[in-house]
């Protein structure tokens, strides 16, 4: 049974912890290190900007409104964020970490050996679409200001893919090795071409829908795509 002490000093190195994390964590506008309250304010802001992502265009955002869906005031925003981009920046620095671990993982372990290839194509098709789905919103504001030249979103929608880009590549390395993608080809090229498809359909996916293409079908041609792209062979039947 523990003791007092050992409570106690558990209790000291948990808020040590957590202290350190505070720490390296977010900043509010003033560059003080916000506490617990302050987090969850934080966050709460965080949540209703992406909230109000799902049905108000980008440009009608207006701080005012994300302080009023959150329950508190613009003065409060200001603390954290000096404009609704930096609310959006930070968003989609989180979805940055989250795509390194949904997209390139299955590019990482799958077997690209045999049948298992074609497994992975599967599952690396349907990770797009999903990842996608489940951030459409804030990935569609991340392309349209990209496009529109703003360096900071250029920076974020680089740093989304670039991890799979990488991952792929380097499998299509190990077939050229292998003796099954042609010597010519450059692997980083044909891993662009595929993230370039791969996330072009995916944030389209509904429009695709809407056209009256179902979805098993377009699961079935992204796999077929990345199967001859990654291993240099045609697609099993």
């Amino acid at each position: 049974m523990a003791t007092p002490e050992d409570r106690n000093r558990r209790g000291a190195a948990a808020s040590e912890e957590a202290d350190r994390d505070a720490e390296s964590g977010p900043r509010a506008v003033d560059g003080r290190v916000p506490g617990r309250r302050g987090r969850a304010t934080r966050r709460r802001l965080l949540e209703c900007t992406r909230a109000l992502l799902e049905t108000t265009s980008y440009r009608d955002l207006k701080v005012v409104d994300i302080a009023r869906e959150a329950g508190t005031s613009p003065a409060t925003f200001y603390q954290y964020f000096p404009d609704v981009e930096a609310a959006l920046l930070s968003l989609a620095d989180e979805v940055i970490g989250e795509s390194a671990e949904r997209l390139t993982r299955p590019v990482r372990e799958a077997n690209w050996h045999g049948r298992g290839a074609y497994a992975a194509c599967e599952l690396v098709a349907r990770s797009f679409l999903e990842f996608w789905a489940d951030h459409s919103s804030l990935m569609a504001v991340i392309d349209l200001v990209a496009l529109q030249g703003d360096p900071r979103f250029r920076d974020v929608r680089t740093e989304v893919v670039s991890p799979f880009t990488l991952a792929a590549a380097e499998v299509i390395r190990a077939q050229q090795d292998a003796g099954n993608v042609p010597k010519d080809i450059n692997p980083i090229a044909t891993a662009v071409v595929l993230v370039s498809m791969l996330s072009h359909v995916a944030a389209h996916q509904e429009r695709i829908q809407h056209a009256g293409v179902r979805e098993p079908d377009v699961l079935r041609a992204m796999s077929r795509m990345i199967f001859t792209g990654v291993t240099g062979q045609p697609p099993p039947d």
